[in-house]
Parts: structure tokens; sequence; C-alpha cells
């Protein structure tokens, strides 16, 4: 197991009290359908944590694969005038994780975290385990909870 995954299995464990069961795929799940077509599911059940900063203030938005973030909800959802993708270096220092590998748990820092609706419709969603080529079945409602994340709209 690549050693991000490690990590990212050894942080779930000890934070959370949570096993995941990692799923490595050496061609890579850098897209939800991607990751999608490697795991066998609906391209709706991919969370993916898509790291934002909204004026000044960092925040994850784990959104369904199936769904593009809008970037004026989660903007509204933190008070600020307006929000962008994060920048490589501000996702690594405020998750601990690069981009394409960012698990929606396990951050390195307490960042605020959006859950998108469209993930609860769903018994087991899946994420990234801190690689572009690993990921892990979670229940949705385990994610929202572990996560600490709010549940709301935030497709286009």
């Amino acid at each position: 197991m690549h050693p991000s995954a490690e990590e990212f299995v050894s942080l779930a464990r000890e934070r959370y009290d949570f096993e995941p069961v990692v799923e490595e795929f050496p061609e890579g799940t850098k897209t939800a359908a991607d990751a999608a077509d490697a795991v066998g599911c609906d391209v709706a059940q991919i969370a993916s944590s898509i790291v934002l900063v909204a004026d000044d203030e960092v925040v994850v938005s784990v959104t369904s694969g199936a769904n593009r973030v809008d970037m004026e909800k989660v903007a509204a959802l933190v008070g600020s005038e307006s929000a962008r993708m994060a920048e490589a270096d501000e996702v690594k220092e405020a998750t601990g994780w690069s981009i394409g590998g960012v698990p929606p748990i396990c951050h390195s820092t307490a960042v605020p975290v959006f859950v998108d609706e469209t993930l609860t419709e769903f018994e087991t969603v899946w994420a990234a385990a801190g690689t572009p080529t690993a990921v892990f079945a979670v229940g949705s409602e385990e994610l929202v909870e572990m996560s600490g994340g709010e549940v709301v709209e935030v497709a286009e």
C-alpha cells in the first residue's frame, strides 16, 4: 500500500476508530468517472473532496462525482463574497494531503467541511484515501458524522 494511503488508514483508525478498506488502482482514479469505473459504482457515489478558499478561509466541499461544486454557494455558506479553487500548496497545508488524494476526513487542520446533499441518497460512497490511486468505501451517514460536515446544497 502506498505510504500516504497507509497514513490515512492509521489516522482514520486513531481519530475515528474507523478501519477503512483501501483499494488501490495503478491506473489512477483522478476523475470521478475514473474512480466509478474502477470500483464499479455510479459516478454519483464518488465523494470528491474539493478544497476551496472563500476569502481567506479554506473549506472542503465533499461533492458527488455527478455534480460540479458551485463556488458562489460555498462562499455564501461561510459568509464570503467569493470562492476559488485552492492552490496545491494551500491544499497540502490545510488538509495534509495532495490534490487528487484528499480524503473527506483526517485533515491536518480544522477546516469546515460541506457535504453535498446528493451523497446522502446513497448507502455507500467512495472517497480518496490519501493518493490519486487509492479509494475507500464508507457509509454516507458515517462520512457526514466523521467529517463533522454540514449537509448542504453545493451543486451548480
